[in-house]
C-alpha cells in the first residue's frame, strides 16, 4: 500500500501556512467558517483540545494534534505556564485529497517520540518557529509542510480503515485495480479489465469494490475523473483540454459528468469555488 500512499500524496496539492508559534496561555478558538484544516505541533507543556459536542482529550508534549478537515475546537493551555506552541493551517488544493481526508477520524493525535523519522524536521521546525530569522514565516510554511507529509504518510499507510478508498487500498486486489485507475484515468476501462486487474472474476470484483468502497467501479472512476477535473480548472485549464486529460471525449461531455457529480457546470463550480475560498480566507485572518 506504500507505494500507492505516495502516488496519492502526490497528488494532494497540500498547502501549509503557520500563523502562530508561541507560548499559548489561555483558550484558542477555531472555526469552521475558516474553511481549512489544522495542525498543531505542541512542543513542550500539555493542552486541553475541546469539541463542539462538549467531549475533551488532554495532550501531553510532545505532540501533534491533526484535524484532516475543517472542525471547530478550542485548544486550552494552562495558566500561567503556558504551553510552546505551533499551529498551521492546511488545504489541499486537490479536491480528491479532501475526499480521502474526509475518510479519517476528525481529530488524529500523533506522539511525536514515536516519529524517529520526524526529529530532523521537527527540530529544524521549532528551531524557527522560536527563533527570529530571515525568512522565518516562509521556512516554517515548508517545514510544516513537510511535518504534515510525513504524518499523512504514516496515518494513511497504518490505517485499519474497512471501507472507503482507504479500505481499497488495504485490500492487494482492489488496491491493483485503485491503482489502474488512479494512474491512468483517462483509458476507458470497462469492468471486465479492471477485474482482470485484480484477479478476480467480473462479479465478484463489481461485488467486493461495491462493498469495501463504498461505490461501484463505474462511479468511482467517475468521481475520481471528476476529482482530477477539479484540480485542472482550478490551476486555469480549459474545459476542453481537461475533457481529454480525463477520459471524457468532449466538453459537454465532461460537463454532463460534472453536474451529475457536483450539481454545477465547471464554471459555476469555478465561480463557488472562488467565492468560498475567498470568504475562508477573510474569516481566518479575521479570526488570527
Amino acid at each position: 500500500m506504500t507505494d500507492e500512499v505516495n502516488s496519492l500524496l502526490a497528488r494532494f496539492e497540500l498547502k501549509s501556512r503557520v500563523f502562530f508559534s508561541g507560548q499559548l496561555c489561555g483558550i484558542a478558538q477555531f472555526d469552521e467558517a475558516q474553511g481549512v484544516g489544522h495542525l498543531h505541533l505542541l512542543r513542550q507543556g500539555h493542552l486541553e483540545v475541546l469539541m463542539p459536542d462538549g467531549s475533551s482529550r488532554q495532550v501531553t508534549a510532545p505532540a501533534a494534534i491533526f484535524f484532516p478537515r475543517t472542525t471547530a475546537h478550542r485548544l486550552r493551555a494552562p495558566e500561567p505556564e503556558g504551553s510552546d506552541l505551533v499551529c498551521a493551517s492546511v488545504a489541499y488544493g486537490a479536491p480528491l485529497a479532501r475526499h480521502l481526508m474526509a475518510e479519517l477520524p476528525a481529530i488524529l493525535v500523533v506522539p511525536l517520540d514515536a516519529q524517529p523519522g520526524l526529529q530532523l524536521s521537527l527540530q529544524l521546525l521549532f528551531e524557527e518557529a522560536f527563533a527570529k530569522r530571515p525568512g522565518r514565516e516562509a521556512a516554517l510554511d515548508r517545514l510544516s509542510e513537510l511535518v504534515l507529509i510525513h504524518l499523512l504518510r504514516e496515518v494513511l499507510a497504518q490505517a485499519h480503515l474497512k471501507s472507503g478508498v482507504l479500505g481499497g487500498l488495504a485490500d492487494p486486489r482492489l488496491a491493483r485495480a485503485l491503482h489502474a485507475i488512479h494512474t491512468d484515468a483517462a483509458r476507458a476501462w470497462s469492468l471486465e479489465q479492471l477485474a482482470i486487474v485484480a484477479g478476480m472474476s467480473r462479479a465478484r470484483f463489481a461485488a467486493q469494490f461495491t462493498q469495501v468502497v463504498g461505490q461501484s467501479p463505474g462511479d468511482y472512476l467517475a468521481s475520481w475523473r471528476i476529482g482530477l477535473a477539479q484540480g485542472l480548472l482550478s490551476k486555469g485549464r480549459q474545459v476542453k483540454q481537461v475533457a481529454d486529460e480525463v477520459g471524457y471525449g468532449s466538453a459537454s461531455a465532461l460537463t454532463r459528468a460534472f453536474v451529475l457529480k457536483t450539481g454545477m457546470p465547471p464554471r459555476d463550480w469555478l465561480a463557488h469555488r472562488s467565492a468560498r475560498t475567498a470568504a475562508g480566507a477573510q474569516a481566518q485572518t479575521a479570526s488570527h
